[in-house]
């Protein structure tokens, strides 16, 4: 079984955005098949190089420092991005904008590693996929809240998490 001690976390750079790009698609596969429709996965893969000039434009500009990457024996197993709140009506200003571990990866520490790297014990808000008990469960643990905010999209229903800072 995987080890998180076996598992480095660094800033992302504009050099690790192939990388990412198939590790988003790879983990976005891991966490949402039967949960929605498959043709929304089936189009990320199909569209993956346009994924990796996403990533470093992401990496390149605005989004510099803003997303750690867990690196394993093998290569990447998750990532962790995190910064300036998007909503105008939670009293935080720092939102999870997403966390990500392959599943092999999941139980073993990781996400919770990448967790701390990105919010620690900070006030904070997420959005994350209704029907995604798993994940939902997770950010439960880490003091998150849900908080009867609901944004339909073409993945589904996604519903947000509000945590108070400690």
């Amino acid at each position: 079984m995987p080890n998180v001690h076996d598992v480095s976390v660094r800033l992302a750079t504009p050099d690790d955005a192939e990388a990412l790009a198939h590790l988003h698609v790879d983990v976005w596969d891991d966490a949402y098949t039967g949960l929605m429709p498959q043709q929304i996965l089936d189009d990320r893969r199909t569209a993956v190089e346009e994924r990796v000039e996403r990533w470093r434009t992401i990496l390149e500009g605005d989004g510099a420092g803003r997303t750690r990457l867990a690196v394993g024996p093998d290569g990447l197993v998750g990532f962790v991005s995190a910064g300036p709140g998007r909503d105008n009506d939670v009293d935080t200003e720092l939102e999870l904008w997403a966390l990500y571990v392959r599943a092999a990866w999941w139980g073993t520490g990781v996400g919770y590693v990448l967790f701390e790297e990105a919010l620690g014990d900070r006030a904070a808000y997420l959005w994350v996929l209704a029907s995604n008990d798993r994940a939902i469960r997770f950010y439960e643990r880490q003091g998150f809240r849900l908080d009867g905010t609901e944004d339909e999209h073409d993945e589904g229903r996604h519903v947000r998490m509000v945590r108070a800072g400690t």
